[in-house]
């Protein structure tokens, strides 16, 4: 009777040193904070904990899961931003009467530099669907737009 409870007993404790570790480790409570963050979509904070995390403890491996993923994240983030700036830039050139040669160049040249960066994002399992679903609608529209003036 004893020694069947003396096994479960001696992991059960294992178990919560290791929590304990866990969550007084320096370097893991700030890759915990890092993957909160990065939950919440605030991923230059999360990437700033998870850097610092890392720095800590080289071999915490969910400081350096965080600060990939958070990375990867932020690239969409800034495709994103320069998608909706360039489209604000296409907008107004699209409400004059007649576009000049010049300005299809700069729709050509704009277009062409979104569609080779969007190539260049590398989603992974866990990049949030959101980012990679709206990236995909700008990529989408960078293509027609280059197809319509192309065909001009």
């Amino acid at each position: 009777m004893k020694n069947r409870l003396f096994i479960p007993a001696v992991a059960i404790l294992l178990l919560f040193i290791m929590a304990i570790y866990f969550f007084v480790n320096p370097s893991y409570e700030k890759s915990l904070k890092a993957k909160y963050y990065y939950e919440i979509a605030e991923y230059e904070k999360a990437y700033s904990l998870a850097k610092e995390a890392f720095s800590l403890d080289v071999y915490n491996r969910m400081a350096a899961t965080v600060m990939t993923q958070s990375q990867t994240s932020l690239k969409y983030v800034a495709y994103i931003k320069d998608a909706k700036k360039y489209m604000l830039i296409i907008d107004e050139i699209a409400t004059h009467e007649n576009i000049s040669d010049a300005d299809r160049a700069k729709i050509r040249m704009i277009s062409n530099v979104m569609i080779s960066a969007y190539v260049k994002l590398a989603p992974s399992v866990v990049t949030d669907e959101a980012l990679i679903k709206e990236s995909a609608q700008f990529y989408s529209k960078f293509e027609k737009l280059l197809e319509k003036v192309n065909k001009n």
